[in-house]
């Protein structure tokens, strides 16, 4: 009888700032999920309300591993999970999930974004609100609505990236997808960072795949979202146009 292939060691990367509450939820979804090979990289830009902490509880008596990168400054979503990113590749990542910590990505998908890869030529799974069977939830603000829209047509007609859902941060990657695009190269933040990931993804050829979620409105705390973000989410599209390299 031939040996069946041991499942993928498969990384959740989690960057947090204040997000005590939030995470230990988080991490109850993520076990009760009973992925093979599921582990959780907790990146934490020195939360003042401990979320730092709660993430050291939890890799010690949490329900699946868990490890915590402690960051010392708060520099941007894109730096954390460059951070993150590259500390899972380190430690012998097969797959790597990038997922928010405010319980608006559904941990349920997760089983079906592998599944896409094991089964697909696809570099990355994005899970998305824009194909069909996507939604986004109901106590989202019009204006929130029509600004996702609008940056995903925005992005789309400048970099022509045929993905539904181009902004998106909930993914599922193939560690030689992130180490062909050369993941800690990569210095935008926010949505931007979303976009170049993608960019760099079709630029060198690899096919993108999305699979539908339903996009919750966070559960606690507060939006990181600035101005600044938002500017460079204008500006980012036209740098990656006219980039040689």
């Amino acid at each position: 009888m031939s040996k069946q292939p041991d499942p993928p060691r498969t990384t959740v990367v989690v960057p947090t700032y204040n997000e005590r509450d939030n995470l230990p939820v988080l991490v109850d979804l993520l076990a009760d999920l009973g992925v093979p090979g599921l582990r959780v990289l907790v990146v934490d830009d020195n939360s003042p309300d401990g979320t730092g902490d709660v993430a050291d509880k939890l890799a010690l008596e949490g329900p699946l591993p868990l490890s915590v990168l402690h960051r010392t400054e708060k520099d941007g979503l894109g730096r954390a999970y460059v951070a993150g990113i590259l500390k899972a590749l380190d430690d012998g990542a097969d797959l790597v999930v990038q997922m928010d910590a405010d319980l608006s990505h559904p941990a349920s998908a997760i089983p079906t974004m592998i599944e896409q890869l094991r089964t697909s030529e696809a570099a990355v799974v994005i899970g998305s609100r824009y194909v069909p069977g996507g939604s986004v939830s109901g106590e989202w603000k019009w204006h929130r609505k029509a600004l996702s829209l609008w940056a995903n047509v925005y992005v789309n007609a400048i970099l022509r990236l045929r993905v539904k859902d181009a902004t998106a941060g909930f993914k599922c990657w193939r560690a030689a997808t992130l180490r062909k695009i050369d993941v800690g190269s990569i210095r935008s933040n926010g949505y931007a960072f979303q976009v170049e990931m993608n960019h760099r993804v079709v630029k060198r050829g690899m096919r993108i795949a999305e699979v539908p979620i339903r996009f919750e409105e966070r559960a606690e705390g507060a939006s990181k979202m600035s101005f600044g973000v938002q500017l460079e989410s204008a500006v980012m599209p036209w740098q990656l146009l006219f980039k040689k390299s």
